[in-house]
């Protein structure tokens, strides 16, 4: 099959019928006709419809090494310079269509299987570790245009540095018994964003202290036993103008439970190996080929914000202040310096020892950095352009019944009263809603605790040098 169309996405999520509950009730019927999924499954179904325009079918397919038809171009394996610019304008043509508000569209999770498949080497004659299955995979999912969710993390139940779970009580999903139809998992896993309008779960336990808990399989997303628990949906209603965010791309965080699911041994991709758990993804180059598409979106995304705050400013008239010129410029540097890695990350792109070519991965690291920091700061700065304009932002059923009072009342220098609530709803959906609020928290942690990566940055970035720079500088006396 080659890449599928939008309406081949939604009947086959459709299809699947998973096991998704919110607020207390499972869905049952079409989920693509579901309050809390229908705005982002048809925003999602536009990507696909992409992929088959004429004029985008170069940039965003390539001809399968093995079919020789159509397939996602963020499933191809990068070995020149050319490839990762081919990686870099297919993401980003998907993440103008969003503007960048869906962090987990399929190409990231496309990405990931990528990265993982090309370093499959690794698993190599190792224990309990089977190579082929991940590139099996990782053709099947390339060749029928999959869509995947993710667990890589375990429930909050107790963050010190060392945490042994009480052998007697299953929180986080772990394996229970070993059959010859494949492994059992039981327990609980974190935070599986589109969980239960994808057609596949791919799971990666980096928990390699104990063994029952290192392992990584990808399944159907209906598999017997597999639930998706939705927190609270942040769309805030159909209409367009009222919500012009959470109706398109409220993309929604689910649990996922195992209740003794059964994981084929052909869907295993390893087990019970506490080296591989705790290195297979930084050995297969997970962060750097993840952080190239993550900046393609992330600079789509401040582009969009660029344009709120300036429309803001436009609207009002406010230009002419210099602390109002300091705030868009803040969000212009934020935006040319992402740029400008994400360019570095390409042209400094390095081998790997399974012979493909990854984007630099330090640069990337110093851009991932920057965007957790700055994304914060956009909101507050949008907040503090609109300033009670943010509140006095009255609904689209207000305006149809109007008797011209508030378009009178509510208009600015350049727009009657509607359209200039039109657009502050906007900027108030993207900094003040729920759903706006999610974002943040979203781009806070999208790829970890900060600190953490920071850390990990610390201790990757090459420095000697500079030291020796500094100890020949102190011995010359001339």
């Amino acid at each position: 099959m080659p890449v599928i169309t939008g309406q081949q996405y939604i009947d086959r999520i459709d299809a699947l019928q998973t096991y998704t509950s919110i607020d207390g009730k499972v869905v049952t019927g079409k989920i693509s006709e579901h309050p809390a999924f229908k705005g982002v499954m048809r925003s999602q179904s536009k990507l696909f419809d992409l992929q088959n325009e004429a004029a985008l079918l170069e940039k965003l397919t390539y001809l399968s090494p093995t079919s020789n038809k159509r397939v996602g171009m963020s499933f191809l394996q990068a070995t020149t310079v050319e490839d990762l610019v081919k990686r870099r304008e297919a993401a980003r043509e998907w993440a103008l269509s969003t503007n960048g508000f869906m962090g987990r569209s399929p190409d990231y999770m496309n990405t990931t299987l990528m990265a993982l498949a090309s370093a499959a080497d690794f698993l190599k004659d190792k224990p309990n570790c089977f190579p082929e299955h991940l590139l099996n995979f990782y053709e099947y999912a390339r060749e029928n245009d999959l869509t995947m969710t993710h667990t890589f993390i375990e429930p909050q139940v107790n963050r010190q540095r060392f945490y042994f779970e009480d052998e007697e009580v299953t929180i986080a999903a772990k394996i229970v018994a070993k059959t010859s139809e494949g492994l059992v998992i039981n327990g609980a896993r974190l935070l599986a964003t589109q969980g239960g309008i994808t057609d596949e779960l791919l799971v990666i336990s980096t928990n390699g202290v104990d063994e029952g808990k290192g392992f990584s399989f990808s399944i159907p997303s209906n598999t017997k036993g597999l639930k998706f628990y939705c927190r609270q949906s942040f769309v805030g209603g159909e209409s367009a103008f009222d919500h012009p965010l959470s109706s398109r791309f409220e993309e929604m965080d689910a649990i996922v439970v195992f209740e003794n699911v059964v994981v084929p041994w052909e869907r295993v991709f390893y087990y019970e190996n506490v080296e591989v758990a705790n290195n297979f993804m930084n050995v297969s180059g997970f962060q750097a080929y993840g952080l190239h598409q993550v900046l393609s979106r992330q600079i789509a995304k401040t582009e969009f914000v660029l344009g709120v705050a300036q429309t803001i400013v436009n609207t009002i008239a406010i230009g002419e202040y210099q602390h109002v010129q300091q705030k868009v410029v803040d969000i212009i540097v934020a935006l040319e310096t992402m740029k400008a890695l994400l360019l570095k990350s390409e042209i400094e792109a390095k081998r790997d020892t399974f012979g493909f070519l990854r984007p630099d991965q330090t640069t990337l690291q110093v851009a991932i950095q920057i965007f957790p920091k700055v994304y914060p700061t956009f909101t507050e700065i949008i907040q503090l352009l609109g300033a009670s304009g943010l509140m006095s932002i009255p609904s689209e059923k207000a305006f149809v019944a109007d008797n011209g009072d508030l378009e009178h009342y509510l208009q600015s220098f350049q727009d009657g009263g509607e359209e200039r609530v039109k657009k502050f709803r906007l900027a108030w959906d993207l900094t003040m809603s729920s759903f706006g609020t999610r974002q943040t928290l979203y781009e806070r942690f999208f790829f970890g605790d900060p600190i953490r990566l920071a850390t990990g940055l610390y201790q990757a970035y090459y420095r000697e040098e500079l030291m020796n720079r500094v100890e020949s500088f102190l011995k010359n006396d001339n």
